[in-house]
Formats: C-alpha cells, sequence, structure tokens
C-alpha cells in the first residue's frame, strides 16, 4: 500500500519549519503545505470524491499547484494536470477523455484569463460534477458567476492519507499532442515516487540542504517529477517562478542562492542572453551546486557557455511522460560527455529496435529507443489500441532515434517524425542545428524539412541571430555549404526574432513551415 503524498508528509513530519515554498514575499513551511493539502483532501471528501476518481487540476507555478495536487493523492484520486494554455474547447477534451468528477481551476489574468476558459470546458463535461475557481486571494468572491471558489478556511487540517496500491494510477498526464491527439498516459504511484528518489540519487541531495528555482511547469512531467516530487522528497525549498523569464530568474538564482536548476535548453539560452551587467554570476556560481537539462537535446555549444560562466557542469537526462519521466541520465561516477543523454536510471532498460522492434545491436548503429523498467506507464488511459502500439513485454517505444557508443552512452539523433529525407539520404535536423549553432552570428537554430518537387524534402534552417549581426542568408548557406556534406547543409535560411515554443519551452517544429 502507498500514496505519492508521503514525499510531503514525511518532510512535514521530519522538516516541519523549514521553506518548502517561496513566491515573492511569501513563504510557507513545510507543515503548512501539509495543513493546506489535508484540507483540500477534506473539500473533495466531502463533495463525495472516491478512491480512484479523477480530478483535474489547472494552475501556473504557484503555491496552489502543490497544495492541490497533493490534495488530491491524500484522498485517493488521481490527479489530472492540465496546460494553463488550453482553451475551453481542449479543456473539455481533457475533462471528458480523463473522466474528471472535480475540477480545480486558478482565476488567471487578464492575459490569461483560465477560469473563463476552464469554466466554458467544464460546461461541456457532462460528467466532471465539481468546478472550483482558485483565486489569488482566497477570501476573495468567484471571478466566474455561479461557479464555486476553493475555499479552505474552517475545514479540518488533520487528514489520514487514503492508501492505495503501489500499481494503481496516480497522475494523466496528457501528452503535448504535437503528433496527433493528446493521450493520458496512466502514471502509478510507484511510478512516481521510484523515479522522484532514483533523481535523487542521481543529483546526491541531502534533506534540508537544496534550493530549487522552479521554472519549468509544474503541470509537466520534467518539472512535476524533478522539481516538485523530488525536491519534496529532500525537503528542499522550492522558490517558484510562475512563468519563464530570463532577467527574472537569473535575479533569483542570485538572490535565493538556488543550489538546483532544471531547465529546458531554450531556457538555458535565455539565461545566458539575460546576463547583464548587474548580475553577479560569481555569486551565483557559487552556489549553484546541481544544473539539469531535458525535454530536448541540449546544444553542445550552449552546454560550453553555461560551463564558462556559471562554473557548473549541466548534467542531461531523457524521458517522456510515459516514463515518469526520467529514463536515462548523465553517469555521476563519470566525466560529463557533451551532447550525450546518459546511462539508464537504476532498475531501467534501454536498447534500440527498428520498425518491428528487432534490436539494433551494433554500436553507434541508429535505431528508435526502447526502455523498460519501473518508470513505464500502465498504458494510455482508455486506449487499448494506442497503448498496445507502444508497449510490447514491458518495452515502450518512444519514437525517438538514438545511437550508443561503445562504453554503454546513448546519444539522441532526432525524433523519427522529424527527420528529414532528402533525395533518398536521412538527414537529422538535431545534427544541422548543432552545427549552426557554432556560427558566431547564431544565437539558436531550428531546422525542418519542408516539400521539394526535387528532392521530396528540401532542409529549411530558421535562426535567431546574435545581437546586432547583419549576416545574410547567402553567407550562411555558402558557411554550412563548406560544414556539411551536399545532402546535409541548408539550402533556405529564414532569420527569425523569436521562434515557436511550447508552454515547456520546447521548439515547436510543426509551427515553421
Amino acid at each position: 500500500m502507498l500514496n505519492l503524498s508521503i514525499l510531503l508528509e514525511d518532510s512535514a513530519r521530519h522538516h516541519p519549519d523549514r521553506a518548502a515554498l517561496v513566491l515573492g514575499d511569501q513563504r510557507l513551511s513545510y507543515a503548512q503545505v501539509d495543513a493546506a493539502a489535508n484540507q483540500v483532501a477534506n473539500l473533495l471528501v466531502e463533495r463525495g470524491i472516491q478512491p480512484g476518481d479523477k480530478v483535474a487540476l489547472s494552475c501556473p507555478n504557484l503555491p496552489y499547484f502543490p497544495i492541490v495536487y497533493y490534495g488530491i493523492l491524500k484522498a485517493g484520486a488521481v490527479v489530472v494536470p492540465l496546460n494553463v494554455l488550453l482553451k475551453g474547447r481542449e479543456i473539455a477534451y481533457h475533462l471528458n477523455d480523463s473522466d474528471a468528477k472535480a475540477y480545480f481551476c486558478f482565476q488567471g489574468t487578464a492575459e490569461l484569463p483560465m477560469a473563463t476558459e476552464g469554466h466554458a470546458g467544464f460546461a461541456q463535461a457532462d460528467g466532471c460534477e465539481h468546478f472550483f475557481v482558485v483565486t489569488a486571494d482566497p477570501a476573495a468572491p468567484s471571478p466566474i458567476e455561479g461557479a464555486e471558489t476553493m475555499v479552505l478556511r474552517g475545514r479540518s487540517s488533520v487528514f489520514e492519507a487514503v492508501l492505495r496500491q503501489e500499481t494503481d494510477p496516480a497522475v494523466i498526464l496528457y501528452t503535448s499532442g504535437t503528433t496527433g491527439q493528446a493521450k493520458g498516459a496512466e502514471l502509478a504511484h510507484s511510478n512516481l515516487l521510484l523515479n522522484a528518489l532514483t533523481c535523487n540519487r542521481l543529483f546526491r541531495s541531502v534533506p534540508g540542504v537544496d534550493t530549487h528555482l522552479v521554472v519549468l511547469p509544474l503541470f509537466h512531467s520534467f518539472g512535476s517529477t524533478v522539481n516538485l516530487n523530488a525536491g519534496f522528497a529532500t525537503a528542499s525549498t522550492l522558490v517558484l517562478l510562475p512563468r519563464f523569464e530570463a532577467a527574472a530568474a537569473v535575479q533569483l538564482l542570485q538572490s535565493e542562492s538556488v543550489t538546483f536548476f532544471a531547465g529546458v535548453p531554450t531556457m538555458y539560452w535565455g539565461l545566458l542572453n539575460a546576463l547583464s551587467d548587474g548580475v553577479d554570476v560569481q555569486r551565483i556560481a557559487r552556489t549553484m551546486r546541481v544544473a539539469v537539462s531535458g525535454g530536448s537535446s541540449l546544444p553542445v555549444e550552449i552546454i560550453k557557455q553555461v560551463k564558462e560562466r556559471f562554473g557548473v557542469e549541466i548534467l542531461e537526462g531523457y524521458g517522456l511522460s510515459e516514463t515518469s519521466p526520467v529514463a536515462t541520465f548523465s553517469d555521476p561516477n563519470s566525466e560529463p560527455r557533451p551532447g550525450s543523454i546518459g546511462v539508464p536510471i537504476w532498475g531501467v532498460e534501454v536498447k534500440l529496435i527498428d520498425e518491428q522492434w528487432n534490436t539494433v545491436p551494433g554500436v553507434d548503429e541508429i535505431g528508435e529507443i526502447a526502455i523498460r523498467g519501473h518508470n513505464i506507464m500502465r498504458g494510455y488511459y482508455n486506449r487499448p489500441e494506442a497503448t498496445a502500439e507502444v508497449l510490447r513485454d514491458g518495452w515502450f517505444r518512444t519514437g525517438d532515434l538514438g545511437r550508443r557508443d561503445k562504453d554503454g552512452f546513448y546519444y539522441i539523433v532526432d525524433r523519427a517524425k522529424d527527420m528529414i529525407i532528402r533525395g533518398g539520404f536521412n538527414v537529422y535536423p538535431r545534427e544541422i542545428e548543432e552545427v549552426l549553432m557554432t556560427h558566431p552570428a547564431v544565437s539558436l537554430a531550428a531546422v525542418i524539412g519542408v516539400p521539394d518537387p526535387r528532392h521530396g524534402e528540401e532542409i529549411k534552417a530558421f535562426v535567431i541571430r546574435t545581437a546586432g549581426d547583419t549576416t545574410t542568408e547567402e553567407e550562411l548557406v555558402a558557411w554550412s555549404r563548406d560544414q556539411m556534406a551536399a545532402y546535409k547543409y541548408p539550402r533556405i535560411v529564414a532569420f527569425a526574432e523569436t521562434l515557436p515554443m511550447t508552454a515547456t519551452g520546447k521548439l515547436l517544429k510543426r509551427a515553421l513551415s
């Protein structure tokens, strides 16, 4: 019997007065967070929520997120975190698809009216019985006429967590849907608990010591495991940033003496570009203990720049929502290998396969990454056919292409669906992006394939230039021709001020054309 909320309860028992959450001037101790989560659990039980029922949550990186998240778990229910950028129609889809019985939604802002969209989605979800608006001011009235606010005052702050089977679902995480309709990956209590504890083993975390700067969305698998669950497991202090802004993040790294930072590559790129003259980089470097990257492949050039400026080696990991998410990570006992996603974590196996699930045995041969272990999801909720497509004999096929070197270290080549076939040759955008990033004019690059009548696909690069640079398309194409094989270099270069990204900071290549 198990409940993932033990991560909060244990830290509240042993470190009750330690700051658990920091947002501006607001600081909540572990005892306070645990008490508030108990009030949420009592609210849900009062409304008839039963163990195993699904409860959705839309909330940015605010103290409310962990309070409601662990409150849902304490009640024995299943958390369904939703992307805060979803519109009413999309929210309705997620509520209906997950069979959610209740829905907590933060009120939002004028620019992002979350409660308005959330209530619109709730109105289209016949099976969802309860809608709670989470207001910034707990005493404020509901901004939505007829909608109930989440009122915790007056409710008991004592609750005995409902124990579940280790293999019972704790969270349903919806895939981003960038390659199709979003599906809910069912993750068990044991999936998420073991992943969090294994992360802390890799990070060499000590209880009551670390301070995390939380810039990753907590509704996403990366942030919820590496920051929230792993952080709460070691009574770390979580400094919350509701929306990633590089300049604000740099100031918090400095003022809060942050020891642990996890982000996606574009966030590290943003930090490097936000180092103004007023930033005490040496102070940041003195306290920074661990820097972790995941979500997508990290350009080697960014690794080098972070090491030069912050004096810390970025540790790369790899995983997906379906793998809780961490599956591989830099080997803490070996020298970091730039560009590698590391080796399988404790209790997890990795291999490369072909389209027929046959193992690709050779060193440096390219195959699809497959994973087996304690971190693999139960399946896609209510989708047996989709589950059967990706799960076989305990192995999960990821859709990502990779290779393994002679020492057993893995490297991402590209998404199988992102691969470009130009004139019969396989071209991996990740490789092209790595080369482009070495040019002094290129600050960030994204490469895609576009239709071409002669070659089937042509290679197109979208580039953000470094500040003040005037390099032309012709000059960059000519340089690329000298750096890459004839079938690889981009014939088309488009300069941009920004590139489209998902809410989690990944480059959204399907929005490029």
